[in-house]
């Protein structure tokens, strides 16, 4: 009998998806994988696939299914996913994808699907004012009155805006969402495993929302 209660949250970027993952990777005892965190860790190193995936992530572009596939693959088999389950944040992103994870997860398949439910207009707002640790990725909101340099609170690492968070490629990633991501919703409502949670509110009122749908499962 499989084991460990494995979470795939869906939705817009700007929703809030890594700080609630992080939330109820603590709640409820799982690993929290981002697939963006695994990917500007490679940017970091500088190798050349790491080059690679910088020119992809900084034209708002999405990185080929075949590594994506290989790298959820590889930390999916981890000891700490295989027994305790996982939040995956970040993938799939295509229908192609979701497939592909469908066979190397066929042991061990996901419980619930979330889908963080936010109009384009406010993630828009919120992605343009995000500003990101350089080196622990703490992410904060730019008012304009921010000291210059700007330290990070819990690091003291450069807090910069990402290269992605640019007006252009914000919009270039959105309409990718929209063609490329968003039907997976059909797809996993069709499997019976999807739950829409309104992601609009203060971070422990949509909190609060998802240990709701979790539970649900955790309970059946």
């Amino acid at each position: 009998m499989s084991t460990g209660l494995r979470i795939v949250m869906l939705g817009r970027q700007g929703a809030g998806k890594g700080t609630q993952c992080r939330r109820i990777a603590e709640h409820f005892g799982v690993p929290h994988i981002s697939t963006g965190e695994m990917l500007r860790a490679a940017v970091r190193q500088d190798s050349v696939l790491g080059r690679a995936v910088k020119q992809v992530l900084d034209a708002g572009q999405l990185v080929d299914d075949e590594l994506m596939v290989s790298l959820v693959q590889g930390r999916l088999g981890e000891p700490d996913a295989r027994t305790a389950g996982y939040v995956l944040d970040g993938f799939p992103r295509t229908v192609s994808q979701a497939q592909s994870f469908d066979d190397i997860s066929r042991a061990r398949p996901v419980n619930l699907v979330i889908d963080l439910a936010v109009d384009r207009e406010l993630v828009v707002s919120r992605l343009s004012a995000r500003r990101t640790c350089e080196q622990c990725e703490a992410n904060y909101v730019a008012t304009g009155s921010e000291p210059s340099p700007w330290k990070c609170d819990k690091c003291g690492g450069a807090v910069t805006q990402r290269a992605d968070d640019t007006p252009a490629a914000i919009n270039k990633r959105l309409d990718l969402y929209d063609q490329q991501t968003a039907p997976l919703i059909d797809y996993y409502r069709a499997k019976s495993v999807l739950a829409v949670v309104n992601g609009v509110g203060t971070p422990d009122e949509v909190f609060a929302r998802l240990v709701v749908a979790v539970e649900g499962v955790t309970k059946a």
